[in-house]
């Protein structure tokens, strides 16, 4: 420490938030002058809890070490700041809703820019400069985000929503209402507008409404007709993937039954020599997890193979040796029609996959911890399809449907292990499973001129995809923000009188004026003023009953249903419960607590990154 003769100062210098402590001499008493130096560190944390001691370092030079600061903001400057950044992301992506919205181009530190019409991609991509304002944006990519995962569509329908809400209810709560009370009545309104929503919906009905449902969620006849034509061919239970294409049109490629990655163990099992595959009509299933590699133990079951002349697939871990050998002999000389194949995946996950071709073809599953061994196994253990394809890395095998509720059991517990998935892998791996149990998986193979119209027509027809599941799980009502219109003409009052007080009343009145505002945004990108479509929206519904209202494609009021310009219902609940949640929250906000960035030139953060590298290179110790 710093000492001066002449004012007897003691400094020791210990930083937080930008205090340092000082402690002179002559404010002590004399006694105090003979305390250890050990001593007066200790005094000087007990005199300000707030300052962090840091040891002076040999050679007289002090360290001084500053923690990270926080802003503080309150009320109105909290919320206004909320609001800014909420504005800043809705505005950027309420430009692609409707038929006529346009593109937002995104910025790329390697590759080309992106050119984009999807609103969650855009949301994600936003990070503003002022971290207050960064808050707000965080908000509202939390609702698009939660919109995609649950529906995989209406992501720009929740931003609008949102932002509506938000502006609306900012001046509620300026004017004196209370935000806990309006939260409530958003809250119980956006519940009573979800119910009214499912009872308006329509079932889907054939390929028809799927396909009117995947052309407005992608914007193009095209990819609407692929998309319901794939839907269509592999059911409720499959699955349609995308993938890229090294062409410049889009394609489609079925997968019927269940697929395996792995081929054929040993090329002598082929049968067709000039397509490299074997074909087994009719065949016997064998699944075990055991590795086979002593013929004694499968010889029972293959003696008695030969007298009923069943072809037969082995699935095991492996099969080799005098087994692999023996197999192959029997199957060049005619005795047995026999294919062998290694089990798909690894570790836990081909367990899982083997039970899963088991109780698809019927078969017991031969395992050791369950008691089975493979010489015990008779007949009656082996599964049955109706066709299996075997080639040189894939198997395709075509059930019977003779199992067909364990089948449907499997899904159905499929489908629960996904919802509770704790990674996007495990789930996606769990919808493989369900699709290839299902019966097949569709690929669309997307291709296009350049790299960025490729991403773009993906993401178009991811969404597509979403919405037509979205459709199938609960039906559809008309689009273009029509049902919203219609709900807020029709529903608002037996809404209000279900609140309890005029607080929440207002609530509910903020939560049905910002309905309206999808329909006029789809009105405002197509060049025409959003308030003039909206009310001649509810004045349609009124005279001609649920369902009219206006084609921004063609500029026309028409029979929206009866045309085919439909959303998923589920998309257009999503929106509404994850607009009015955040929303709510955002309206209570009464403390806003950031950090307060630190601006360096890149000559001081290569600085800081060269100690941080060096300091991790030392190892502890050494640095002390």
């Amino acid at each position: 420490p710093s000492t001066t003769s002449q004012q007897h100062q003691v400094k020791v210098v210990g930083r937080l938030s930008n205090k340092t402590l000082t402690l002179r001499s002559d404010h002590l008493p004399k006694a105090s002058m003979r305390l250890s130096f050990t001593n007066l560190v200790a005094a000087a944390v007990v005199v300000s809890s707030a300052t962090a001691f840091v040891p002076i370092q040999k050679g007289g030079r002090p360290s001084i070490v500053s923690l990270d600061a926080k802003r503080v903001s309150f009320k109105e400057e909290s919320r206004r700041k909320l609001v800014e950044g909420i504005n800043q992301v809705a505005n950027a992506v309420k430009v692609t809703l409707g038929p006529k919205g346009r593109n937002v181009v995104l910025e790329r530190n390697y590759g080309a820019p992106e050119i984009v019409n999807d609103g969650v991609t855009i949301a994600r991509e936003i990070s503003l400069k002022d971290p207050e304002e960064n808050v707000g944006a965080r908000l509202i990519q939390e609702v698009a985000a939660k919109s995609d995962s649950k529906a995989g569509d209406g992501t720009t329908t929740s931003t609008i929503m949102t932002q509506a809400i938000v502006n609306n209810g900012m001046r509620a709560v300026t004017a004196g209402i209370s935000p806990v009370a309006l939260n409530r009545g958003i809250r119980k309104a956006a519940n009573m507008v979800s119910a009214k929503i499912k009872e308006l919906a329509k079932p889907v009905d054939g390929i028809d409404d799927l396909r009117n449902v995947a052309t407005i969620a992608s914007g193009s006849i095209e990819m609407g007709r692929i998309i319901a034509q794939a839907a269509d061919k592999v059911g409720e239970t499959g699955s349609t993937v995308v993938e890229e294409s090294q062409t410049l049109f889009d394609e489609i490629e079925f997968t019927e039954g269940l697929t395996i990655d792995r081929g054929y163990i040993s090329p002598y099992f082929v049968k067709d020599q000039e397509r490299q595959i074997a074909e087994l009509v009719n065949p016997k299933v064998l699944v075990t997890d055991a590795k086979i590699d002593n013929v004694n133990d499968v010889v029972p079951l293959l003696e008695q193979l030969v007298k009923t002349k069943d072809p037969l697939l082995i699935i095991a871990e492996d099969v080799t040796g005098e087994a692999l050998s023996a197999l192959v002999v029997n199957k060049m000389r005619g005795v047995l029609d026999v294919v062998a194949i290694k089990a798909p995946g690894f570790g836990n996950r081909r367990r899982e996959y083997t039970q899963d071709i088991a109780i698809a073809t019927g078969a017991s599953f031969v395992a050791e911890e369950l008691g089975i061994t493979l010489d015990s196994v008779t007949l009656d253990m082996l599964g049955t399809a109706d066709r299996i394809v075997v080639a040189k890395e894939s198997t395709t095998i075509v059930t019977d449907g003779k199992h067909q509720d364990e089948i449907d059991a499997r899904i159905a517990q499929l489908r629960r292990e996904a919802e509770t998935a704790d990674t996007d892998f495990d789930r996606d791996k769990c919808t493989e499973r369900i699709a290839s149990l299902g019966g097949g998986i569709a690929r669309i193979k997307v291709g296009a001129a350049t790299e960025t119209e490729l991403k773009d027509k993906k993401l178009r027809y991811e969404d597509a995809l979403n919405s037509v599941r979205s459709a199938r799980e609960l039906g559809v009502v008309p689009g273009g923000g029509a049902c919203l219109a219609h709900i807020q003409d029709f529903f608002e009052e037996e809404v209000l009188d279900a609140m309890d007080n005029d607080d929440e009343r207002q609530g509910a009145r903020i939560l049905f004026q910002a309905m309206g505002a999808p329909a006029m945004q789809v009105a405002e990108n197509a060049g025409i003023e959003g308030a003039v479509i909206l009310a001649k929206i509810q004045q349609m519904c009124q005279d001609n009953g649920f369902g009219w209202g206006w084609d921004a494609a063609t500029m026309e009021f028409c029979d929206l249903i009866e045309r085919g310009i439909l959303d998923p219902a589920k998309v257009t609940i999503n929106a509404i419960d994850n607009s009015a949640s955040v929303a709510g929250l955002v309206l209570t906000t009464e403390c806003l607590v950031t950090e307060i960035p630190i601006e360096m030139t890149e000559e001081e953060k290569q600085r800081l990154f060269d100690q941080q590298a060096m300091g991790a290179g030392m190892g502890p110790g050494i640095a002390g």
